[in-house]
């Protein structure tokens, strides 16, 4: 590689990686994902999110004006063929921290699910049960999962045309019991530069052979739409990850969350000139144009 070609390298590599800082040093401080003291467990499968999740959070470990720990996690479902020794040699190295649990959860999805049908969601429940209560164990005050962007209206998406519900992955969440609370720094990250971050630090992917070779699942069906309509209309991701900033209920039809039934005309007001109103119907028109 010639000299000038280099010195674009390492200024390409520069920008991402100050990219990457910046985004999950705003979805942290946006979130309130991590506080002083805290005890954060970083969650890692061996893939290439989960890897730049832990070599961003310890980069911005360093320089944080709180102090908080990192201790990071694998568990070992046991699939046939896991090269087990990848991740404890890879973190040794580092000097991180680190636990793996060993549960055989692979032959519990192999004799529950239909051979052919999609284990990943066995699959994921047993995997976030077993992390959960591990997470107790040690006394991590935090969970962080190395999902991003793309992940996020993937699963809106995938909520939307086959479970009938409104909802992606929240960039912090409480658990349904209480006991534990789950924050996804990468929530504005996008994938792309996830894989060309993971290209240039050379991390020691391991894939998933249990799910991720299945090469049906829902999910990719949706990434291909979405593939699609990035090409079509260039930052449609980003329009709609901005969306799920941008609720409202009393536009949806969820009698839960909007009391409908007891709206009443309130005229002690100021009436709208038929001006504004045609100037807030032409500014939803283009909003629903952009999508």
């Amino acid at each position: 590689m010639t000299a000038p070609n280099i010195r674009k390298d390492r200024l390409e590599y520069n920008k991402l990686q100050k990219r990457l800082r910046r985004q999950v040093g705003q979805a942290i401080a946006d979130f309130n994902m991590i506080e002083a003291g805290d005890k954060v467990m970083v969650c890692l499968s061996g893939g290439k999110d989960s890897y730049a999740m832990l070599d961003i959070l310890r980069a911005l470990q360093k320089t944080a004006p709180i102090d908080f720990e990192l201790v990071a996690v694998n568990l070992d479902q046991k699939q046939p063929g896991f090269p087990e020794h990848v991740l404890p040699e890879y973190l040794t190295k580092l000097g991180v921290s680190f636990h793996i649990i060993e549960r055989d959860t692979y032959s519990v999805v192999q004799r529950v699910i239909p051979e052919g049908k999609t284990t990943c969601g066995l699959c994921s429940r047993l995997r976030r049960g077993t992390l959960y209560g591990f997470a107790e164990e040690i006394g991590a005050t935090k969970i962080a999962l190395g999902h991003h962007k793309d992940d996020i209206v993937e699963t809106l998406f995938l909520n939307l045309f086959h479970s009938g519900r409104l909802k992606a992955m929240p960039p912090k969440l409480l658990a349904d019991d209480g006991r534990n609370i789950v924050i996804r720094p990468m929530s504005y990250c996008r994938e792309a530069d996830l894989t060309l971050w993971a290209e240039h630090k050379g991390f020691p992917i391991i894939p998933c052979n249990l799910c991720g070779s299945q090469e049906n699942l829902q999910r990719q069906a949706v990434k291909a739409m979405l593939a699609q309509w990035e090409k079509e209309s260039p930052g449609r991701t980003e329009t709609i990850f901005g969306a799920l900033q941008r609720v409202s209920l009393s536009q949806l039809a969820d009698r839960e969350l909007f009391d409908f039934v007891n709206l009443k005309v309130d005229r002690s007001g100021v009436a709208q000139s038929d001006e504004e109103v045609e100037v807030g119907d032409a500014v939803n028109l283009i909003d629903v144009l952009q999508l």
